[in-house]
Parts: structure tokens; C-alpha cells; sequence
């Protein structure tokens, strides 16, 4: 049931995303390139809501989970950050999820962009939390990324090495490749709890693909329930 859920919820992206650009034609307020279809806003709403329910199911009040509005949380090197989905449960910051996603064709004009922010997501809220700003229990963090599926991120890239070799496994990787590292690496340094990885081609009834059995919609919905059944023992 939650895998076809997912599997929707990832072609609901495309769907969104298509009449976000399509409304932009009609009303002749395009934005440059591809950014046309982006900035309404919304292409995750689906996926935001299957995680909802995913809390919900578990026991959590829908009163305790955010997402749309009021999802600012504190940060240490900045005064707030909008996360895309906030669970806050008796004063304190049950967990907190960021879904992202790129589309072509340039991967590469965008990959460090979306590394270097996953990393400073992550690193920021830690530090506020040591700073005791979310209440008495840990955070539990996820991450999801969605990657369009096309020729140009699946193919191997080649990497700039002047001065110093690079990792070998990023050595000939692709975009999609270098996604799965960074997920699983985000969550070897404990910088997420839980990282979700899926590839896509687009339309209504687009491919949906999941590179990693680890970093699969089905271990992360998993890893969703475990921290939802934790802190709610504690409570009981």
C-alpha cells in the first residue's frame, strides 16, 4: 500500500510541475528556463502528505505536524529555516524532513549547490540543538531526494582533478550515482536519520526508480515508524 502511495506521489511531482508551467504560459509571467516551473511552489505536497499519514498512522496527533506554513525552525548560523514537514509533540522537535528534487538538463550546474546544502541543513539545526533550542528529546532528520531520470544524469561524468585525486567512487560516477553517495553518506556522518533516494522520468505515468535497497521508500517510511514508536513509549 505505502510503496504505490510513493510511486503516485512521485508522478504527482510532474503532474504539479507541468500545470505550474502551464499556468505561467497562460498568464504570460514566465520566469527564465526552467525556473517557470518551480517557483509555485507545491510539487511535493503529495509526498509531504504521504509522510503525514505515514506519522499519523503511528500515533501522532495531525495537530503536531506542519507542513505548507509554520515550518520555520531555529538555526544556529541563521535566525530560522523553512523545513518542508516539522512533527513538534509536547514542546519538543519530534522530527523534521526536507524533500528535494532536480530536473534537467543542468545536472551539473546544480549538484555541488544541492550537496552544500544538504550538508549545512543538517550541520545548522545539530548545532541549534546543542544549543537546546527543540525541546528535551534528540531530533530524528530526514532527507528525500527525487532526480529526473534522463541520459545526462545517468551517464558518467567526468571529474576536474588539477591539484589532488578525487574519491574513487565518485571516479566516472554519474549525477544519479553521486546522489546515492551523498545520501548514504549524509547517513554514515549522522547528519540525517533517514535519507530516501528515487529517480524518475517525468509524466503522469513516468518510470519511478529506487537505486539503493538502503535508501529505499520503504526503509525510510520504516525508520519513520521507529522513531514515531520510540519517542511515544517514552511518553507512555
Amino acid at each position: 500500500m505505502d510503496q504505490k502511495a510513493f510511486e503516485k506521489a512521485v508522478r504527482a511531482y510532474w503532474v504539479v510541475r507541468k500545470r505550474q508551467a502551464a499556468k505561467q504560459r497562460t498568464t504570460g509571467n514566465l520566469d527564465a528556463g526552467l525556473r517557470g516551473a518551480v517557483t509555485g511552489g507545491a510539487q511535493m505536497n503529495a509526498m509531504a502528505a504521504l509522510m503525514e499519514s505515514i506519522f499519523v498512522d503511528t500515533g501522532f496527533p495531525r495537530s503536531s505536524i506542519k507542513r505548507g506554513s509554520t515550518i520555520e525552525l531555529p538555526g544556529y548560523f541563521r535566525p530560522e529555516k523553512k523545513w518542508d514537514l516539522v512533527v513538534v509533540h509536547n514542546e519538543t522537535l519530534a522530527a523534521a524532513i526536507e524533500f528535494k528534487s532536480q530536473v534537467g538538463p543542468s545536472f551539473g550546474n546544480n549538484y555541488n549547490n544541492r550537496t552544500e546544502e544538504a550538508i549545512g541543513n543538517a550541520v545548522d539545526i545539530w548545532t541549534a540543538y546543542r544549543e537546546g533550542r527543540f525541546g528535551h528529546a534528540r531530533p530524528w532528520l530526514g532527507y528525500l531526494f527525487l532526480l529526473e531520470e534522463t541520459p545526462r544524469s545517468t551517464r558518467p561524468v567526468k571529474a576536474r582533478e588539477p591539484f589532488f585525486k578525487i574519491d574513487e567512487e565518485f571516479r566516472d560516477a554519474s549525477y544519479a550515482r553521486r546522489y546515492e553517495i551523498l545520501c548514504r553518506r549524509l547517513l554514515l556522518e549522522r547528519l540525517y536519520d533517514a535519507a530516501c533516494f528515487v529517480t524518475s522520468t517525468q509524466g503522469s505515468r513516468g518510470r519511478v526508480t529506487e537505486p539503493a535497497s538502503d535508501l529505499s521508500f520503504e526503509t525510510f517510511a520504516r525508520a519513520i515508524r521507529a522513531r514515531a514508536a520510540g519517542l511515544l513509549l517514552t511518553e507512555g
